[in-house]
């Protein structure tokens, strides 16, 4: 079987990745700190017909977030697809003339100790498999740094600094990484930025394997 992990889960982008996914015939995992929010995102999809468990973990928390994924994989089975799309906190975002070292310590541990311990603990499975798909998910301060938010613009361009190189690194043995920039918010109905329309643009990068980054929209959106 196979089965997709997303980290950071919520009832928009999570729930419609985990609804195309399932579509597809995979079974999700779906990881938040809520769990009472998990449990009825996890209630409401299972009634969709999806095979989907939920898993606790604070992403700045790696030994947590490590212990979910194991436990998705001695549940699921390896875990073929990682999507790591949590969202930001707004504390994140302050002016950088504002930012100090202390500032940058929770959007170093949500965007990059997060997606590296989650990466680490998967990278294994995949390469039982000899394929997977690794996704993280970004603001549009990942590709141009915005000055009224510091913390996401720096801790987005180190993800995606990792992310490019295991793109790079990985790309050989069959496990593809990509990264999907998301300018501005996600909006219900919107052309671009609709959970279902994202939720399709992921499912085709995870098919076509073509790049790095991708963008759901113009920047300037």
């Amino acid at each position: 079987m196979s089965s997709i992990a997303i980290v950071g889960a919520g009832p928009g982008l999570g729930a419609a990745v985990a609804r195309r996914f399932g579509r597809e015939g995979y079974d999700v995992a779906l990881i938040a700190r809520d769990r009472t929010r998990l449990d009825e995102l996890v209630d409401g999809l299972a009634a969709e017909g999806i095979t989907v468990r939920g898993f606790t973990a604070d992403v700045r928390r790696p030994q947590e977030l490590t212990n979910a994924l194991e436990e998705t994989a001695a549940t699921l089975g390896p875990v073929e697809v990682l999507q790591y799309s949590p969202v930001p906190h707004r504390d994140f975002m302050r002016p950088v003339l504002e930012t100090g070292h202390r500032d940058l310590v929770g959007p170093v541990e949500f965007s990059v100790y997060g997606p590296v311990a989650a990466v680490r603990q998967v990278l294994p499975g995949m390469r039982r498999l000899g394929r997977g798909t690794i996704l993280l998910v970004n603001g549009g301060t990942a590709a141009v740094p915005h000055p009224d938010r510091a913390g996401t613009s720096i801790a987005f361009a180190a993800e995606s600094a990792y992310g490019h190189l295991l793109h790079e690194r990985l790309a050989g043995e069959g496990i593809h990484v990509a990264q999907l920039v998301i300018p501005g918010a996600i909006v219900p109905g919107h052309a671009r930025r609709d959970p279902a329309v994202l939720a399709r643009s992921l499912w085709g990068m995870h098919q076509d394997r073509h790049g790095f980054r991708h963008y759901a929209d113009d920047l300037d959106s």
